[in-house]
């Protein structure tokens, strides 16, 4: 096995562990709606997470630790990827805005301040901004 091997199989299973920690917040209540299920599959295509493995993850999600960054920078990157395929997707309304909120307390961001960090990171990613600057301006609002 070559190091890119290694490589691919820590960033795939990473990912799946984000995917299914997302699932989990999704499941909180219960129930996956129609809209948390669009974002799911949404999500699943752009962590290049398999069919098999969804539906796997889907089935059995509790299985999968919840293992939010422990670095501060590594979670503004995940939700900076997060809330740019939210405008990406242009998806709209507060429903999808309450789920950020809940993935954002799974990334391990404060309930007290979780919806103040969410509506600047949607701000700042319908302004364009790049990832260098998302984090700049993430901290420093928190000064």
């Amino acid at each position: 096995m070559s190091i890119l091997d290694l490589f691919d199989s820590g960033f795939k299973k990473r990912n799946e562990d984000h995917f299914a920690a997302i699932v989990r917040v999704a499941m909180d209540d219960g129930i996956i709606t129609d809209e948390e299920k669009a974002f799911l599959d949404r999500l699943a295509r752009n962590l290049d997470i398999s069919e098999t493995t969804y539906k796997e993850i889907l089935k059995d999600y509790q299985s999968h630790p919840i293992n939010p960054p422990t670095s501060y920078d590594r979670r503004l990157e995940r939700l900076f990827d997060l809330a740019r395929m939210v405008h990406v997707d242009h998806i709209q309304g507060d429903h999808e805005e309450l789920v950020l909120r809940k993935i954002g307390i799974g990334l391990g961001f404060s309930p007290e301040n979780v919806k103040y960090v969410v509506d600047k990171a949607l701000t700042l990613v319908a302004n364009g901004v790049d990832l260098d600057t998302f984090i700049e301006e993430i901290r420093n609002m928190n000064r």
